[in-house]
């Protein structure tokens, strides 16, 4: 039976409420998301033998979300990314003949939305319930002047699960200036429950180019091959043969589509536990992260995460598009809506 629950976790230090939301399909799939950071907290499936496994690191108390030891090395588990998802070079980027100077807050350069970014934000609860699939509807204002970026962005974020185990998330914003704006969310996938690590998944990418790096992992403007590469994930291949030659996965796969209708963008699977991840995007890349430095911190039921723990696949824009005229558009105007929408479809194959 197909439902939703609210539970109060506790209030933050700003004064405002912090709530869980778990939605619980027909298939009795479960996914919590709290209203901090809009964080998917857990993502449970169901399997035919009766086993229920959570497929997302992250932690069972709320407040372990701002601890000292995970903010030290912090990885954004589970949560939304903005204004910006990625790095921009230099912090900062030209806009209607200024230029627009953010907050540095990776080694010269801005990632992820800044210091405070929508990761640690309190988001306002819009609606949750049945329309007719399993909904939560969150809302946040990022003002003007927020990490540095220009006008007031309104951005609702819709997560909607159905009885296919398909979770999906939509982003719609506005805004009243003209402003860059790249969304993702950060969720850090391990098909075996969290432990062991990611070494013995598979992993397939719709793309033949990845873009090219330089600084601090900051993209040139240039596309690299995937051909007779370690990259090169058309069909599936074992994580644990590829991280034999290069060091971690930290890169941005270019989608063969880049229209932005719904396609598909990935998949990884598991053959220790039979599971299956496929996502689909509207959005033009997928930046695969193998999650070299997570940091050694107990997640849930006291689960040790430590590198390669689990791995991203974070879709969104071009980044650093702000600074790349090559790049397609970053820039939101007024009157224009900004979407995107990613669905991570989970189920057996074996």
């Amino acid at each position: 039976m197909n439902r939703i629950t609210r539970k109060w976790l506790l209030t933050h230090s700003t004064g405002e409420d912090i709530y869980l939301f778990t939605l619980r399909n027909a298939q009795g799939m479960e996914v919590s998301i709290t209203n901090y950071g809009a964080i998917i907290t857990s993502h449970k499936i169901k399997k035919r033998d009766g086993t229920v496994m959570d497929v997302v690191l992250g932690f069972d108390a709320i407040a372990d979300y701002w601890s000292p030891g995970y903010l030290e090395n912090y990885p954004w588990f589970g949560a939304a990314v903005g204004r910006y998802a990625n790095r921009i070079a230099n912090a900062g980027f030209p806009l209607e003949g200024k230029t627009i100077q953010l907050t540095d807050n990776r080694n010269g350069d801005h990632l992820h939305g800044g210091i405070e970014g929508f990761d640690k934000k309190l988001w306002h609860i819009v609606g949750f319930g049945h329309a007719p699939e399993l909904y939560l509807e969150l809302q946040y204002t990022s003002v003007d002047g927020e990490e540095g970026y220009p006008g007031n962005l309104a951005v609702t974020l819709r997560f909607e699960l159905n009885d296919e185990n398909e979770l999906s998330y939509q982003y719609k914003a506005t805004t009243d200036k003209a402003t860059a704006v790249n969304l993702t969310h950060h969720g850090y996938f391990n098909l075996n429950g969290g432990a062991p690590g990611i070494h013995k998944h598979e992993l397939r990418i719709d793309a033949d180019y990845i873009l090219e790096q330089g600084n601090n992992l900051v993209a040139t403007g240039r596309l690299e091959t995937v051909n007779n590469t370690p990259f090169d994930f058309k069909v599936f291949r074992l994580l644990d043969d590829g991280l034999k030659k290069v060091d971690e996965y930290d890169k941005t796969f270019v989608l063969n589509n880049p229209t932005n209708e719904m396609k598909h963008a990935a998949s990884l699977k598991c053959t220790a536990t039979g599971l299956l991840l496929d996502v689909f995007t509207t959005e033009p890349v997928v930046h695969f992260y193998s999650g070299k430095w997570i940091p050694n911190v107990k997640g849930k039921n006291n689960t040790q995460y430590g590198s390669f723990s689990g791995l991203c696949l974070e879709t969104h824009k071009h980044p650093n598009a702000v600074n790349v005229a090559a790049f397609p558009n970053t820039i939101l105007k007024p009157g224009e809506v900004y979407y995107q929408k990613t669905n991570y479809k989970l189920s057996e194959f074996v």
